[in-house]
């Protein structure tokens, strides 16, 4: 029941992302958002891994680690979330949340590469499925400006990042524990982003309102502290089981954006909604078979 409850509540927590993202930036400019949100996460995280736990491991990085570090907070923070936070300026909130779950099977794919294998018929078929569902669910949108083709291909360029990074982090032996790597990726993220922000924001028309901060401290906090926590505890218990709550993220997504912001639920949405499920779910049955028999 524990693990049941953690995983509902990831599920709230991760799809509210877009949702949260999209009142942000009626704020302020995108960058910003995602600057503040990033130092405030990473400062959290740092404090209270370095002040609450006492363990030897919770150390400061040494040597490759940093670069290790760097490269994760790179792919992970600042190219993933910078593009994506740009993106949903011009995407409708759920279609942002319906491209989030499709990132396993972008790593399924980046994951095939850089072993150097040609992905299985069956891995394609789950991509294409994929692909096809948020190419249905965004049709109508494109109509009425609650999303574009520009904001579209942030949305996908920004997938592409975070699954490079997912990989990337399954192939690094990491010695420091996931609060640490976390919270010195997501830091290090906010610094690389910062001088872009300074360079390409408009600070002029910044609004620090009240749905400003409520924005950015619903996603330092709700969503990229304890979202998080409940997705390593997940991910520690099973891979495989962990995966499968990623398909609750659409339909919390598409019902976040539909009671908070008005956006329409069509039936384009469901039936682009399904296809993605389905492939989602194939790909996670697909690559937990291949892990049993090897």
């Amino acid at each position: 029941m524990k693990n049941i409850s953690i995983g509902i509540l990831f599920s709230i927590l991760w799809a509210s992302a877009s949702v949260a993202t999209k009142f942000g930036v009626e704020s302020v400019s995108p960058l910003i958002l995602a600057n503040v949100r990033f130092f405030i996460a990473g400062i959290l995280l740092l404090l209270f891994s370095y002040t609450f736990k006492r363990q030897a491991e919770f150390r400061l990085p040494l040597g490759k680690e940093w670069t290790q570090l760097v490269i994760f907070g790179l792919l992970n923070t600042t190219i993933y979330l910078g593009l994506y936070v740009f993106a949903m300026k011009y995407t409708a909130a759920g279609i942002g949340s319906l491209a989030v779950s499709t990132n396993p099977l972008m790593i399924v794919v980046f994951s095939a590469i850089w072993l150097g294998r040609r992905p299985s018929r069956m891995e394609i078929i789950c991509i294409i499925l994929g692909m096809t569902g948020i190419a249905v669910a965004t049709y109508p949108l494109l109509k009425n400006a609650y999303t574009t083709i520009e904001g579209l291909v942030l949305l996908i360029a920004s997938m592409v990042a975070v699954s490079m990074a997912s990989v990337y982090y399954a192939t690094v032996k990491w010695k420091l524990p996931n609060l640490l790597i976390n919270g010195w990726q997501v830091f290090l993220g906010g610094l690389f982003l910062l001088p872009v922000t300074l360079v390409f924001s408009d600070f002029s028309t910044a609004r620090l309102d009240v749905q400003f901060w409520a924005s950015v401290l619903w996603l330092s906090l709700a969503v990229s502290i304890i979202g998080l926590i409940c997705w390593f505890y997940l991910l520690r218990i099973d891979t495989v089981k962990a995966s499968l709550w990623l398909f609750l993220c659409p339909l919390f997504g598409f019902f976040y954006a539909w009671w908070l912001m008005d956006e329409p639920i069509t039936a384009y949405t469901i039936l682009g909604t399904l296809l993605v499920v389905v492939g989602l779910y194939m790909g996670v049955m697909n690559s937990g078979k291949l892990k049993i028999k090897s």
